[in-house]
């Protein structure tokens, strides 16, 4: 298998509020992120959401979709929320929010490939498949913002 390491970084100008009800519901995801097909929860877990799963399937640049189930591990609302994805890929997530003068959304994505092809191709597409995860990430933070009515000061 092939092991991946991401870190996305949004900076917005917004309610930390806000991005949190935003990114906890991600159900609603593919209506402002470009890239997410769809998410259909299939257990609620708590009140909070530890717990709850949700399907995946998420197409990049590639013409590829790819799916996995994401398990909710852990919650702290409003700045935590950890996850465990099964699928095409697998490994873990952590989304988090911090305030200040602009609020800091980040999200670790620590995944490796479970799809034959995907890990036979790692050698040479390691730089494609990263350009393609960044370029989804890249439009997240276009879509939050918009959907937010906020500026996305920066993105990496």
């Amino acid at each position: 298998m092939a092991d991946y390491r991401f870190l996305t970084t949004w900076l917005l100008d917004c309610s930390p509020l806000a991005c949190w009800e935003a990114i906890h519901e991600p159900e609603r995801w593919p209506d402002w992120w470009p890239g997410v097909l769809s998410v259909e929860r299939l257990a609620d877990g708590n009140g909070d959401g530890v717990g709850s799963v949700y399907r995946n399937a998420w197409r990049g640049v590639i013409p590829y979709t790819v799916r996995f189930d994401a398990h909710t591990t852990r919650v702290e609302r409003p700045h935590v929320i950890e996850l465990e994805a099964r699928g095409e890929l697998a490994g873990t997530g952590r989304w988090r929010i911090f305030d200040g003068p602009a609020v800091a959304v980040t999200y670790e994505w620590s995944v490796r490939t479970t799809r034959p092809w995907m890990n036979a191709l790692a050698p040479v597409a390691r730089p494609l498949f990263a350009w393609n995860h960044n370029a989804v990430m890249r439009r997240g933070g276009e879509g939050l913002a918009g959907l937010l009515g906020a500026r996305l000061l920066a993105s990496s």
